[in-house]
Parts: structure tokens; sequence; C-alpha cells
């Protein structure tokens, strides 16, 4: 260890910008073993880890890069689930610069940070290759159920934990496929389906049973999934798309970004999606303004390339330092050829039964808000007009009013529409109904949708834990073993 003096960082080889905009393949190549070994043999083992404080679920990093850099990669991947259920996805798509490889001491010092997301991704990918990652080996079978609606992180995290526990998991979800926003929003060129389709098989295979193309409150309600379990985890993500309101006559090239994303990945699985073949939802020839400048819209604005688009712009009203999304997707978006237009902001759309312009208007840091935060000003004057076939809205997510939609009008919400839950113990305001993930917390990461998951399933166990003891059922139960697989 401590070799960060002496050997650079080195991510893991990248596609050509040239050969990689022309197929939705990964873009990173994996390490090599002895390249793994001596990335990862860097780590300076500092007293305070603070790439692991500001990783969401506090993964123990420095110890299993010190197993990696000894080659023991059986143990480092024991010791990397322990605290994670999907370190390989996480590997691919958490924005590392921001969170765990951005708090780096060497980063801090000027050496480059220790690569912890590729390191982390090598580990994992390993695993499944030699056979190290097994079903769940439950100990005590429980007759208690647990019903969770939606199969994204926070859904699949909270299953594989009450499995663990012994627990009956049915997961519901309105899609065909389990996996939410990692099939259906995640291009491939970060995150690869088969990556998450083995990772639901390892569920299924577990004992965790799947109803798919439920949609609650339509295929069924809410109160008969309700009265089926004995407990509930509602974990249904932000999928509404937010609005700027400037298509006033409805024009149909102005594209939610999820539902442009949804249409992607369909083809890329070979599904049948007409808005796609009859070019609604599909790129190829077209000038696309993108506007937002998080992740969704870096996904948004590499997706158009690799579709063929004549020009693809994003629209940002701030500078790049103040982007919400990950530097790393911006920087393989400007090598792709996305065109940024920083601190401009759209101001109307112009066409009547089709958007053929988009007019912008130049904008300026001015004063900071309460939080340190520069405001945003017009610059006025500054107005120019931009050629236009399609504009895909990337500017985040709302919640879907879930107790209209479960017709249930003791769901208690908040008032930005997010449920309402006792941070204690993670219930919403019904008995036995739990809630977690971006439904409680509002659109956010991957990581942090499967921290909440994790931290429900384990108030989910000890909610029946206590329901049962206390009305003296099944005394022979053991809630309190858990096994990590």
């Amino acid at each position: 260890m401590l070799k960060f003096v002496n050997i650079p960082k080195e991510n893991p080889e990248k596609e050509a910008k040239n050969s990689r905009t022309k197929n939705f393949r990964e873009i990173y190549q994996n390490y090599a073993i002895e390249k793994a070994k001596q990335q990862a043999s860097r780590c300076s083992q500092c007293g305070v880890p603070f790439c692991q404080v500001h990783c969401p679920l506090h993964n123990n990093i420095p110890d299993w890069l010190k197993l990696t850099a000894e080659n023991r990669l059986e143990e480092a991947y024991e010791l990397s689930s322990l605290t994670n259920n999907m370190p390989e996805v996480c590997g691919r798509i958490c924005p590392q610069d921001r969170l765990c490889e951005g708090n780096c001491v060497i980063e801090q010092s000027g050496h480059g940070t220790v690569t912890i997301g590729s390191i982390e991704k090598h580990i994992t990918d390993t695993a499944w290759e030699k056979g190290w990652v097994k079903e769940i080996e439950v100990l005590n079978e429980k007759e208690t159920s647990v019903g969770i609606i939606g199969a994204g992180p926070a859904g699949l995290a909270a299953a594989e934990e009450l499995r663990k526990f012994g627990h009956q998991v049915t997961i519901y979800d309105r899609y065909d496929r389990a996996g939410g926003l990692l099939i259906y929003g995640i291009p491939n060129f970060k995150l690869e389906k088969e990556v998450v389709l083995r990772r639901t098989k390892r569920l299924e295979k577990s004992g965790i049973k799947f109803i798919l193309n439920c949609d609650i409150g339509k295929n069924k309600s809410f109160d008969e999934i309700h009265s089926s379990h004995d407990a509930i985890l509602i974990s249904t993500g932000v999928y509404k798309s937010r609005l700027i309101n400037l298509n006033k006559n409805k024009a149909p090239n102005v594209i939610p970004a999820l539902d442009y994303l949804i249409a992607s990945n369909k083809k890329g699985l070979n599904d049948e999606v007409k808005d796609f073949d009859n070019g609604r939802l599909n790129s190829e020839n077209k000038n696309i303004i993108v506007v937002g400048g998080g992740d969704t819209a870096m996904d948004a604005v590499r997706t158009a390339i690799r579709q063929g688009a004549k020009s693809v712009k994003c629209l940002y009203r701030r500078d790049q330092n103040n982007m919400p999304g990950s530097q790393r997707e911006v920087t393989n978006a400007i090598e792709e050829g996305v065109d940024f237009n920083w601190l401009t902001l759209p101001v109307e759309y112009l066409g009547r039964d089709k958007i053929t312009q988009t007019k912008i208007i130049k904008m300026q840091l001015g004063s900071s808000d309460e939080t340190g935060r520069r405001n945003v000003e017009k610059k006025e004057g500054s107005e120019t007009i931009l050629d236009t076939d399609m504009i895909i809205e990337a500017l985040g997510f709302e919640p879907e009013n879930l107790p209209k939609l479960f017709e249930n009008e003791y769901l208690k919400i908040t008032r930005w529409g997010t449920i309402k839950i006792n941070y204690k113990n993670m219930m919403t305001s019904i008995d036995g109904v739990f809630a977690a993930g971006d439904i409680v917390r509002g659109a956010s990461l991957v990581v942090w949708g499967i921290k909440d998951g994790r931290d429900a399933a384990y108030n989910i166990n000890s909610y029946l834990k206590t329901k049962y003891q206390s009305d003296q059922i099944n005394s022979n139960y053991n809630f309190d073993e858990h096994i990590h697989v």
C-alpha cells in the first residue's frame, strides 16, 4: 500500500470516441488483474477514511482496496457485498467524483484519487465470473410476508435484506422487467442490462417472488396488497417529469427525458416501441435540444449522439461548475460531440403544430442566495434563435399522487408530494406500511436508494419481530438471524 507517490492514477481504458458513439456498449473496459492490484495499492490507508465517510452506504473501502492489492479478491467481494447489494452497479454509475473519490485524501493532496469505482466494479464482475456470487442462504424460514411496491434499487435492496432474515417477499412492479430506472432509465453505455438482470435473477432463485406488469391502483388495489401481507414497503420512485411550461400548443416533438430514455432502452432490449419506429422518440438526423444539467440530461444527450442526431445542444442556465450532474459524464458528453450552451435559458418554443425553433437568452451569475449558491440573472438583449427538430426536457422528477393512485386517503404526503414517514422507523401514516427511496427523499442517486432500502428492511424486521412477540404468535421464530451472502 501507500504507493500513490510513485504510481500515478490510471483509469480503465475508455473506448475511442469515434467508435463508441456508434454503439450502446459500456465505454469503460475492465481492469486487468495486475492493473487493479496496482491501482488499489495507491490507497493511503488514512486514519480517517473520508471516502467511506462520504459514501452513503459507508462501504469499507480502505479494507477492500487492501485486499485487492493483495490479490485476495474473493475476500474483497465478501467485504464489499456486506454493505452494498449492488456494488458492480454503483461502481459503474455512482458519481464518485462527488462522493468517495472526490473526498479521497490523496486526491486532496494533489496525487490523484484512488479509482475506487472502477476497482469496485472489477471486484464484483470478477466474483460473478468466478461463481463467488451465491444465492441467498436462509437459515430460518418464517411465515411472515412482506409486499414491496416498486422493483427499483430501494425495493430490490430491501427485498434481499428481508429475505436474509427469512421473510417471504413479493415485489410488485408496473413494468415487465424488474430494476426500475436501472433497466429503463439508464442507458447501456453506462450500465448494460445484463448486469441488472443477473441481480434480479439471483433474487428470484433465492425465493423472492416478482409480480410484474402490475400497476397498483389499476391492476390491483393497494388495499388488496395491504391485506395480503404482514408489512408493506412502498418504493415506487419518482417518475413524473417536471416541465418548463413553454410548450403552449402541446407540440408532439417536446419530449420528457424519461419517455425518451425508456423508448431507447426498450429498443435495446428488442421490444417493439411504436413511437421510436415512427420517429417521434428517435433522434436520427434531427437537431436536438436538451434542457437541463443533471445526469438524466447527460444520458439524453449521449443517447441522441448514438442515435445519429444531426446536432445535439444542451442548454443549462448556470455554468459548468454549478451543474448538478457528474463532471465525468459531462466530459464524456463533450468528447462525444455534444454542444454545451452554458448560462443559457430557453424562453420560447416557436412553431404551431410542431416546434421548429427555440428562442434562448444568455444568463449571468449574480448575488449568492442563503445557501451560498449564486443566483442567475438574464442578460437583456441577448436573445438568439436555434433551429429545433426535437426538444428533450430533463428538468428532474416529481412524485406521482400516490394517495390518489392507491385510493387511500390515510397515506399522508409532504408538501412536496413525497410520502411522509416517521424517520425513526420509516413507517408511513398507516400501521405496517413503510416507504423508502426517492418516493421519500425525492429524486436522488441509486446509492441512496440502496441505503434507504436496506434501512427499511431492518425497520420492517424489527416491526414484525415486535408484532409477533407481543401477539405470542410463532414464538419459536428467531427474527435476529440474518446472514449476508
